[in-house]
């Protein structure tokens, strides 16, 4: 039974980032913070580097949502991150719509590399809504 509710989750696709939310995201796991195991992450160095379309591209190859653990204000390449990185999600959220698509399946949060526990709200948060959204 339990295999039946994993097959349900949806895939989520995560871009974290290298110096902040990465290590959010391992402390996670080290404290066994649980989440759905269709979460899965790639790690850039800056969240603004983020091109949009490998967002269009996990969309359209079968990720349900897209999550953004960007750095917020503490990111190492330039105060700039978090504006540039909510400027690009705007425009693939404007994108989706423009495809049909639910805006809703990209999602950003800033994830400070002790924000584990946010991190996992967010996560878990964003697979209610892709679950109900798909029904």
């Amino acid at each position: 039974m339990e295999a039946e509710k994993v097959n349900k989750n949806p895939k989520i696709l995560v871009f974290s980032t290298e110096k902040i939310s990465d290590p959010a995201i391992d402390m996670a796991g080290l404290l066994k913070l649980h989440y759905p195991p269709t979460v899965y992450t790639i790690t850039v160095p800056c969240s603004s580097g983020i091109k949009p379309k490998w967002i269009l591209h996990a969309l359209e190859r079968g990720f349900d949502g897209v999550f953004i653990a960007a750095d917020g204000t503490d990111c190492p390449y330039g105060e700039s991150c978090v504006d540039k990185t909510g400027q690009l999600v705007g425009t693939i959220q404007e994108t989706l719509k423009e495809k049909g698509m639910d805006p809703a399946r990209l999602k950003m949060a800033a994830i400070c590399s002790v924000c584990s526990e946010p991190f996992v709200k967010h996560v878990r948060s964003f697979t209610k809504y892709l679950m109900n959204s798909s029904n």
